[in-house]
């Protein structure tokens, strides 16, 4: 199983080689900082699911088309079901290799993406929409750049979640699609991913998962 070619061609840059060097140097804080991205996906939507999928009357502030809404509740319910059941996978991991679950500061990158949004709805919503976007093609390149330099065991696992990043990104693109015209989702792509490959590819402070490469 590899990342969809789709996914190499969507962001702007591969993960240098600093990065999966300073991931091989880290297995600890790897781990440990995988299992937060897996659970702040599933936060993340479960609360556009609050937000969004169920407030949707026409006195309410989105008025989402109900089959928009519909869309949404059950790719984000799915999207999250599979974040937390990976989280359980990681931690099955951590336990057997004895990584105690220490808490990290979290990398700018979800942080920096997100500032870029538009404020005002439902603009707010498809950027958050592409930004889910972008965050898992991203976590499903990395895992495919990670794959050939770890033991078999985690190997096996990174490459069998490729399938699922994959479609989570494909999912969030075509929730946003629904929502916004595609000038205007390509014009806020490209500025989303330019910022992405910045933050990829500028030194970091401190290992992370969406980290840059580490100073």
């Amino acid at each position: 199983m590899t990342a969809i070619p789709e996914i190499r061609e969507f962001l702007h840059c591969a993960t240098p080689e600093g990065w999966i060097n300073a991931a091989l140097q880290a297995p600890e804080i790897l781990l440990i900082d995988h299992a937060n991205c897996e659970l702040k996906a599933a936060q993340t939507a479960q609360g556009l699911m609050w937000k969004y999928g169920m407030n949707n009357s026409d006195k309410g502030p989105y008025n989402l088309a109900p089959a928009v809404a519909f869309a949404l509740l059950n790719k984000m319910s799915r999207l999250a079901r599979e974040e937390l059941r990976h989280f359980e996978q990681v931690l099955g991991f951590m336990k057997k290799r004895q990584v105690t679950y220490e808490q990290l500061s979290a990398a700018r990158y979800a942080g920096e993406l997100r500032a870029a949004a538009r404020t005002h709805e439902p603009a707010k919503l498809v950027d958050t929409l592409l930004i889910g976007a972008i965050i898992e093609a991203r976590s499903c390149e990395r895992f495919e750049a990670l794959a050939p330099h770890l033991d078999a065991e985690l190997q096996k696992f990174y490459l069998s979640l490729l399938k699922s990043e994959a479609r989570h990104y494909q999912d969030y693109l075509g929730l946003a699609a629904r929502l916004e015209s595609a000038s205007v989702i390509e014009r806020q792509l490209e500025r989303f991913l330019t910022l992405e490959q910045k933050l990829i590819e500028s030194t970091d402070t401190s290992f992370r998962f969406h980290s840059g490469v580490p100073g």
